[in-house]
Protein backbone atom coordinates (compact mmCIF):
# COMPACT_ATOMS: atom_id res chain seq x y z
CA UNK A 1 0.00 0.00 0.00
CA UNK A 2 2.94 2.35 0.41
CA UNK A 3 2.38 5.40 2.60
CA UNK A 4 -0.39 4.81 5.15
CA UNK A 5 -0.77 7.89 7.35
CA UNK A 6 0.93 10.62 9.32
CA UNK A 7 3.15 9.09 12.00
CA UNK A 8 4.69 11.93 14.01
CA UNK A 9 5.80 15.56 13.98
CA UNK A 10 9.12 16.61 15.56
CA UNK A 11 9.23 20.16 16.90
CA UNK A 12 11.70 22.30 18.85
CA UNK A 13 11.05 24.57 21.84
CA UNK A 14 13.22 26.78 24.05
CA UNK A 15 11.45 25.73 27.28
CA UNK A 16 11.00 21.97 27.62
CA UNK A 17 9.32 22.13 31.05
CA UNK A 18 6.70 24.58 29.81
CA UNK A 19 6.08 22.42 26.76
CA UNK A 20 5.71 19.35 28.97
CA UNK A 21 3.16 21.07 31.18
CA UNK A 22 1.09 22.38 28.27
CA UNK A 23 1.06 19.26 26.10
CA UNK A 24 0.25 16.88 28.99
CA UNK A 25 -2.05 19.01 31.19
CA UNK A 26 -3.89 21.25 28.72
CA UNK A 27 -3.79 19.33 25.44
CA UNK A 28 -3.82 16.06 27.39
CA UNK A 29 -1.21 13.97 25.57
CA UNK A 30 0.53 11.10 27.35
CA UNK A 31 4.27 11.24 28.03
CA UNK A 32 5.80 8.02 26.72
CA UNK A 33 9.51 8.70 27.15
CA UNK A 34 11.82 11.49 28.25
CA UNK A 35 15.52 12.31 28.14
CA UNK A 36 17.36 15.42 29.34
CA UNK A 37 16.57 17.28 26.15
CA UNK A 38 13.59 15.59 24.51
CA UNK A 39 10.00 14.45 25.09
CA UNK A 40 7.98 11.80 23.22
CA UNK A 41 4.21 12.00 23.54
CA UNK A 42 1.13 10.23 22.14
CA UNK A 43 -2.65 10.50 22.13
CA UNK A 44 -4.72 8.07 24.19
CA UNK A 45 -6.05 5.98 21.27
CA UNK A 46 -2.74 5.74 19.42
CA UNK A 47 -0.67 2.58 19.81
CA UNK A 48 2.57 3.74 18.21
CA UNK A 49 5.38 5.02 20.41
CA UNK A 50 4.65 8.70 19.76
CA UNK A 51 2.90 11.20 17.53
CA UNK A 52 4.83 14.22 18.78
CA UNK A 53 8.51 14.64 19.62
CA UNK A 54 9.64 17.84 21.33
CA UNK A 55 13.33 18.73 21.40
CA UNK A 56 14.95 21.44 23.52
CA UNK A 57 16.49 24.12 21.29
CA UNK A 58 17.01 27.86 21.27
CA UNK A 59 14.47 28.25 18.47
CA UNK A 60 10.79 27.42 18.12
CA UNK A 61 10.17 25.43 14.97
CA UNK A 62 10.10 21.98 13.38
CA UNK A 63 12.83 19.43 12.72
CA UNK A 64 10.84 17.10 10.45
CA UNK A 65 7.64 15.16 10.03
CA UNK A 66 7.20 11.45 9.45
CA UNK A 67 4.71 9.28 7.58
CA UNK A 68 4.25 5.57 8.22
CA UNK A 69 4.54 3.02 5.41
CA UNK A 70 3.02 -0.43 5.36
CA UNK A 71 6.25 -2.44 5.06
CA UNK A 72 10.04 -2.11 4.76
CA UNK A 73 9.67 -3.01 1.08
CA UNK A 74 7.82 0.27 0.62
CA UNK A 75 10.86 2.14 1.91
CA UNK A 76 13.06 0.49 -0.73
CA UNK A 77 10.58 1.19 -3.52
CA UNK A 78 9.92 4.79 -2.51
CA UNK A 79 13.62 5.48 -1.96
CA UNK A 80 14.24 4.62 -5.62
CA UNK A 81 11.36 6.80 -6.79
CA UNK A 82 12.51 9.75 -4.69
CA UNK A 83 16.06 9.44 -6.04
CA UNK A 84 14.72 9.15 -9.60
CA UNK A 85 12.92 12.45 -9.02
CA UNK A 86 16.31 14.06 -8.40
CA UNK A 87 16.29 14.23 -4.62
CA UNK A 88 18.88 12.61 -2.34
CA UNK A 89 17.82 10.17 0.38
CA UNK A 90 19.46 9.36 3.72
CA UNK A 91 18.99 6.04 5.52
CA UNK A 92 18.51 6.19 9.28
CA UNK A 93 19.45 2.94 11.01
CA UNK A 94 17.12 1.06 13.34
CA UNK A 95 17.58 2.29 16.90
CA UNK A 96 19.06 5.61 15.85
CA UNK A 97 15.72 7.27 16.59
CA UNK A 98 13.77 6.43 19.73
CA UNK A 99 10.71 4.28 19.15
CA UNK A 100 11.25 3.34 15.53
CA UNK A 101 13.19 1.17 13.15
CA UNK A 102 14.97 2.01 9.92
CA UNK A 103 13.70 5.03 8.03
CA UNK A 104 14.51 7.21 5.06
CA UNK A 105 14.77 11.01 5.07
CA UNK A 106 14.79 13.50 2.24
CA UNK A 107 14.21 17.20 1.60
CA UNK A 108 11.02 18.22 -0.14
CA UNK A 109 10.89 20.88 -2.87
CA UNK A 110 9.42 23.08 -0.11
CA UNK A 111 12.57 22.76 2.00
CA UNK A 112 10.99 20.59 4.71
CA UNK A 113 12.64 17.38 5.89
CA UNK A 114 10.30 14.42 5.50
CA UNK A 115 10.77 10.92 6.86
CA UNK A 116 9.21 7.60 5.92
CA UNK A 117 9.22 4.73 8.42
CA UNK A 118 7.66 1.26 8.46
CA UNK A 119 8.66 -0.28 11.80
CA UNK A 120 7.41 1.66 14.84
CA UNK A 121 7.45 0.45 18.43
CA UNK A 122 3.97 -0.38 19.72
CA UNK A 123 3.28 0.81 23.25
CA UNK A 124 -0.50 0.33 23.27
CA UNK A 125 -3.43 2.64 23.86
CA UNK A 126 -5.54 3.37 26.92
CA UNK A 127 -8.23 0.87 25.90
CA UNK A 128 -7.94 -2.92 25.50
CA UNK A 129 -8.44 -4.59 22.13
CA UNK A 130 -11.05 -6.96 23.58
CA UNK A 131 -14.41 -5.57 24.73
CA UNK A 132 -13.26 -1.96 25.10
CA UNK A 133 -15.41 0.86 26.41
CA UNK A 134 -15.76 3.86 24.05
CA UNK A 135 -13.58 6.25 26.09
CA UNK A 136 -11.09 5.53 28.89
CA UNK A 137 -11.49 6.97 32.37
CA UNK A 138 -9.20 9.60 33.82
CA UNK A 139 -8.46 11.64 30.68
CA UNK A 140 -6.83 15.02 31.29
CA UNK A 141 -7.35 18.23 29.33
CA UNK A 142 -8.61 18.21 25.74
CA UNK A 143 -7.37 14.61 25.30
CA UNK A 144 -7.60 14.05 21.52
CA UNK A 145 -7.65 10.38 20.50
CA UNK A 146 -5.11 10.89 17.70
CA UNK A 147 -3.09 13.31 15.62
CA UNK A 148 -4.78 14.09 12.31
CA UNK A 149 -2.77 16.21 9.84
CA UNK A 150 -0.35 19.08 9.36
CA UNK A 151 -0.19 22.17 7.16
CA UNK A 152 3.06 23.58 5.81
CA UNK A 153 4.14 26.59 3.75
CA UNK A 154 5.76 26.38 0.31
CA UNK A 155 6.84 29.00 -2.20
CA UNK A 156 5.82 26.74 -5.10
CA UNK A 157 2.76 24.85 -3.92
CA UNK A 158 2.19 23.19 -7.28
CA UNK A 159 5.71 21.73 -7.36
CA UNK A 160 5.54 20.10 -3.93
CA UNK A 161 1.96 18.93 -4.49
CA UNK A 162 3.01 17.24 -7.73
CA UNK A 163 5.89 15.53 -5.88
CA UNK A 164 3.45 14.07 -3.37
CA UNK A 165 1.15 12.90 -6.15
CA UNK A 166 3.70 11.54 -8.63
CA UNK A 167 6.33 10.14 -6.26
CA UNK A 168 4.49 9.26 -3.02
CA UNK A 169 1.06 8.43 -4.52
CA UNK A 170 -0.97 10.94 -2.53
CA UNK A 171 -4.31 12.15 -3.89
CA UNK A 172 -5.26 15.79 -4.27
CA UNK A 173 -8.63 16.25 -2.53
CA UNK A 174 -8.86 20.06 -2.72
CA UNK A 175 -6.90 22.97 -4.14
CA UNK A 176 -6.94 26.75 -4.15
CA UNK A 177 -6.12 28.31 -7.52
CA UNK A 178 -4.99 31.90 -8.08
CA UNK A 179 -6.51 34.22 -10.65
CA UNK A 180 -3.48 33.41 -12.83
CA UNK A 181 -4.21 29.67 -12.62
CA UNK A 182 -1.45 28.70 -10.14
CA UNK A 183 -1.99 26.43 -7.16
CA UNK A 184 -1.68 28.44 -3.94
CA UNK A 185 -3.14 25.71 -1.74
CA UNK A 186 -3.08 21.91 -2.00
CA UNK A 187 -4.72 19.36 0.30
CA UNK A 188 -3.52 15.77 -0.04
CA UNK A 189 -4.46 12.42 1.47
CA UNK A 190 -3.43 8.77 1.78
CA UNK A 191 -5.70 7.61 4.63
CA UNK A 192 -9.11 8.44 3.12
CA UNK A 193 -9.54 11.56 5.23
CA UNK A 194 -10.04 15.02 3.72
CA UNK A 195 -6.29 15.58 4.12
CA UNK A 196 -3.24 14.13 5.81
CA UNK A 197 -1.01 17.02 4.77
CA UNK A 198 -1.60 20.39 3.12
CA UNK A 199 0.52 23.16 1.67
CA UNK A 200 -0.35 26.82 1.31
CA UNK A 201 1.70 29.55 -0.33
CA UNK A 202 4.39 31.04 1.90
CA UNK A 203 8.07 30.91 2.73
CA UNK A 204 9.72 27.52 2.23
CA UNK A 205 10.30 25.44 5.35
CA UNK A 206 7.48 26.97 7.36
CA UNK A 207 5.22 25.08 9.76
CA UNK A 208 1.72 26.51 9.91
CA UNK A 209 0.14 24.00 12.31
CA UNK A 210 -0.31 20.38 13.24
CA UNK A 211 -3.78 19.16 14.11
CA UNK A 212 -5.44 16.72 16.49
CA UNK A 213 -8.68 14.87 15.81
CA UNK A 214 -11.72 15.18 18.08
CA UNK A 215 -14.80 13.02 17.65
CA UNK A 216 -17.53 15.64 17.19
CA UNK A 217 -18.57 19.28 17.48
CA UNK A 218 -19.37 18.93 21.20
CA UNK A 219 -15.75 17.96 21.81
CA UNK A 220 -14.67 21.08 19.90
CA UNK A 221 -16.88 23.18 22.21
CA UNK A 222 -15.41 21.44 25.26
CA UNK A 223 -11.89 22.09 23.92
CA UNK A 224 -12.74 25.80 23.65
CA UNK A 225 -13.83 25.80 27.30
CA UNK A 226 -10.54 24.18 28.36
CA UNK A 227 -8.46 26.61 26.30
CA UNK A 228 -10.31 29.57 27.81
CA UNK A 229 -10.01 28.30 31.37
CA UNK A 230 -6.25 27.87 30.90
CA UNK A 231 -5.83 31.31 29.23
CA UNK A 232 -4.46 29.72 26.06
CA UNK A 233 -3.91 32.09 23.13
CA UNK A 234 -6.70 31.26 20.64
CA UNK A 235 -6.09 32.28 17.03
CA UNK A 236 -9.45 31.54 15.39
CA UNK A 237 -12.57 29.57 16.29
CA UNK A 238 -14.55 27.60 17.06
CA UNK A 239 -15.60 27.82 13.43
CA UNK A 240 -15.88 25.81 10.22
CA UNK A 241 -13.72 25.36 7.15
CA UNK A 242 -15.04 25.48 3.61
CA UNK A 243 -12.09 23.34 2.51
CA UNK A 244 -12.53 19.87 4.09
CA UNK A 245 -15.90 21.00 5.63
CA UNK A 246 -14.34 20.38 9.03
CA UNK A 247 -14.90 22.15 12.35
CA UNK A 248 -11.90 23.76 13.95
CA UNK A 249 -10.16 25.82 16.61
CA UNK A 250 -6.67 27.24 16.00
CA UNK A 251 -4.62 28.11 19.07
CA UNK A 252 -1.00 28.54 20.13
CA UNK A 253 1.11 26.60 22.58
CA UNK A 254 3.02 28.77 25.09
CA UNK A 255 6.06 28.87 22.77
CA UNK A 256 4.04 30.16 19.84
CA UNK A 257 3.56 27.00 17.77
CA UNK A 258 0.07 26.81 16.31
CA UNK A 259 -2.06 23.77 17.15
CA UNK A 260 -5.49 22.83 15.86
CA UNK A 261 -8.30 20.57 16.98
CA UNK A 262 -10.38 19.31 14.08
CA UNK A 263 -13.47 17.20 13.46
CA UNK A 264 -15.94 16.47 10.70
CA UNK A 265 -15.24 16.64 7.00
CA UNK A 266 -15.95 13.97 4.42
CA UNK A 267 -14.62 10.58 3.38
CA UNK A 268 -12.94 10.81 -0.03
CA UNK A 269 -13.58 7.57 -1.88
CA UNK A 270 -10.98 6.36 -4.42
CA UNK A 271 -12.83 8.12 -7.25
CA UNK A 272 -13.46 11.34 -5.28
CA UNK A 273 -12.95 14.33 -7.60
CA UNK A 274 -10.67 17.22 -6.69
CA UNK A 275 -12.56 20.24 -5.32
CA UNK A 276 -11.27 23.63 -6.51
CA UNK A 277 -11.57 26.95 -4.69
CA UNK A 278 -10.75 30.20 -6.45
CA UNK A 279 -8.50 32.83 -4.89
CA UNK A 280 -11.34 35.36 -4.60
CA UNK A 281 -13.11 32.90 -2.26
CA UNK A 282 -10.03 32.12 -0.13
CA UNK A 283 -11.54 33.65 3.02
CA UNK A 284 -14.64 31.46 2.79
CA UNK A 285 -12.53 28.44 1.84
CA UNK A 286 -10.59 28.73 5.09
CA UNK A 287 -13.22 30.17 7.45
CA UNK A 288 -16.58 29.44 5.89
CA UNK A 289 -18.79 31.23 8.42
CA UNK A 290 -16.77 34.45 8.53
CA UNK A 291 -15.95 34.55 4.82
CA UNK A 292 -12.54 36.14 5.45
CA UNK A 293 -9.17 35.30 6.98
CA UNK A 294 -9.10 35.94 10.71
CA UNK A 295 -6.57 36.21 13.51
CA UNK A 296 -2.93 35.52 12.71
CA UNK A 297 -3.75 32.68 10.34
CA UNK A 298 -1.01 33.48 7.84
CA UNK A 299 1.79 33.70 10.44
CA UNK A 300 4.16 30.76 10.40
CA UNK A 301 7.21 29.22 12.11
CA UNK A 302 10.23 28.04 10.16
Amino acid sequence: MGVLRLSHVDITVPDLELAHAYYTEVLGLELVERTDGRLWLKCWDERDHHCLSIRQDTRTGMDRFSFKCESPDDLDRLEKRIEQSGRSVSRISAGEEVGQGESIRFELPSGHEMELVADIEKVGGRLPLVNPRPVPEGLIGIAPPRMDHLLLHAEEVGVVARFFQDVLDFRLTEQVVSSAGHQIGAFLERSHRPHDIAFVEGRNGGLHHFSFWLDDWDHIRRAADILASNSIDVDVGPTRHGITRGNTIYFFDPMGTRNEVFTGGYKPDPDFPTITWTEDQLGRAIFYYEGELKGRFMSVHT
